[in-house]
């Protein structure tokens, strides 16, 4: 295990009487990075996360979390942690319940006051702090368990479905909590099954099945750096778009719809120049794989998130 890992584990393994819940998990995250756990449903998400917490022993294997065996108290101290279905104290107000999360990370109160206003007032709670948790509708409570996952500043954290329940501007706002925490120095590891969510905040994804990572992929360059490009053309003779060989590995058209897969990057003004000489060029963009793409072909298609 590395020690610049935040999250390193090695033939992870519970089971559960004969059913078996995580299969033999190796895995590492990096310090500093937002990483995505994808896999499809009873793939062992949930369960890996509890081990890495310490609220569930492992049947066999080891992980370790910020250089420390999972479940460790002075780790759990610089952990924020928002799970799937949380049961928050319903008959607490947003601030008593904030300032209770405050004592459980042994947080000076004057500390934990100056925290819960800046969280409470960046996630739009402002106004709701003084009503009790059964009031919240299901976005505003998403909203204040990231807030108690944010307190005590960590080091490293786990969001199970951060954006569950959140309107399209909750969403955007959790995003751009996760960068922030990223930009501040903190490791974010998050699952979710809104790939489009993950897509677009983190810089590592692993594939889950079974318990086991079937790879892991870097989504920028996986995302962003690909050379594949689609256009609309029309008039076009076939003949001709052999000129296109030896700057494109392959050429597909169907109808009006070219593919390509350019050679390098340096092909593409090239290529964007001899399509405009020898049809109609109506558009030219990027053909980049998605990650719903990325998972089903991983993953397989039989596999629902």
């Amino acid at each position: 295990m590395t020690p610049e890992a935040a999250v390193a584990a090695r033939n992870l393994r519970k089971t559960y009487g004969g059913r078996i819940a995580v299969g033999g998990l190796t895995l590492e995250v990096r310090r500093g990075e937002v990483f995505g756990f994808l896999g499809p449903n009873g793939a062992g998400k949930s369960t890996s996360l509890k081990m890495f917490l310490g609220l569930v022993r492992p049947t066999s294997g080891t992980a370790e979390i910020l250089g420390r065996p999972a479940g460790d108290i002075e780790v759990r101290r610089r952990i924020g942690f928002l799970p799937e279905q949380f049961r928050f104290h319903d008959w607490l107000t947003a601030d008593e319940f904030l300032a209770f999360h405050g004592m459980l990370y042994s947080l000076p109160p004057e500390v934990v006051r100056k925290r819960a206003d800046g969280l409470l007032e960046r996630l739009g709670l402002e106004t709701h702090r003084g009503k009790r948790l059964r009031e919240y509708s299901k976005g505003m409570l998403q909203r204040i368990g990231l807030a108690q996952a944010l307190l005590c500043t960590p080091d490293l954290i786990f969001l199970d479905e951060p954006t569950s329940g959140l309107d399209p501007g909750g969403r955007r706002l959790a995003r751009d909590l996760i960068l922030e925490q990223r930009r501040r120095g903190a490791t974010v590891f998050v699952s979710s099954h809104l790939l489009s969510e993950i897509e677009v905040t983190c810089d590592r994804v692993a594939f889950l099945k079974h318990g086991t990572v079937l790879k892991y992929v870097d989504l920028e360059a996986a995302l962003h750096s690909s050379v594949g490009l689609r256009a609309t053309v029309g008039n076009v003779d076939r003949e001709r778009l052999a000129s296109l060989n030896g700057l494109a590995n392959f050429v597909s058209l169907e109808g009006d719809q070219l593919t390509l897969q350019a050679r390098d990057q340096t092909c593409v003004p090239e290529i964007a120049r001899r399509l405009s000489e020898q049809c109609d060029l109506y558009s030219l963009a990027p053909n980049r794989p998605s990650l719903e793409e990325m998972f089903l072909d991983i993953v397989g298609p039989e596999a629902g998130l």
